[in-house]
């Protein structure tokens, strides 16, 4: 194995994402990863805990992404809105990988525990931005229940977009399910 090849982090992800289409995920091993990724499993611990966070390893990026939109809106921006907002700054960072993003929920949805953690992190990303919502000063529900619609909006958008083409991005269905959610709570 060659040294100091760049991009081993997405190598690795990339090897990941191969094995786990092919064999499973439960099937796949980080020695595998590590060998099909031309590298070493020592390489594959200094990027990632286990293989698990080949998925979910950009969680906190996510997070930081959907507070740092929050706080930068003008404080006249209502919840909603505002999570509207924070999740369109989100689907930017997803635009150019469809393909990887359609085969990460694929092989998320074929494992329970892999379903589980993914549920985990969109509750995660709910407290997230019900604390951002508090910290520009909405009250309690308001807050927690625009942050929790907002999660739910993203999974269901993000859930059309991987089983789509690609073709539209991800901001035109979070757009598409925020007014299909509020034609649904005008009781249209």
């Amino acid at each position: 194995m060659g040294r100091w090849q760049p991009n081993a982090r997405g190598r690795l992800a990339e090897a990941a994402m191969e094995l786990f289409t092919e064999r499973g995920y439960e099937q796949t091993t980080v020695a595998g990863i590590a060998q099909r990724a031309g590298l070493t499993e020592r390489t594959f611990f200094r990027h990632y805990a286990d293989k698990r966070e080949v998925l979910f390893g950009g969680s906190g990026a996510l997070r930081e992404l959907i507070a740092s939109t929050l706080a930068s809106l003008p404080e006249a921006v209502a919840p909603m809105p505002a999570m509207g907002a924070a999740l369109e700054s989100v689907a930017a960072e997803f635009d150019e990988r469809h393909a990887y993003a359609r085969r990460r929920q694929a092989v998320i949805a074929a494992n329970a525990e892999l379903r589980e953690r993914e549920l985990i992190k969109l509750a995660s990303l709910a407290a997230t931005a019900a604390d951002a919502l508090r910290l520009r000063g909405v009250g309690e529900p308001a807050a927690t229940l625009a942050a929790e619609t907002g999660v739910a909006v993203f999974k269901v958008a993000f859930e059309r977009w991987t089983a789509s083409t690609g073709r539209r991005p991800l901001s035109r269905f979070i757009r598409e399910s925020l007014d299909e959610l509020k034609a649904v709570t005008a009781g249209a």
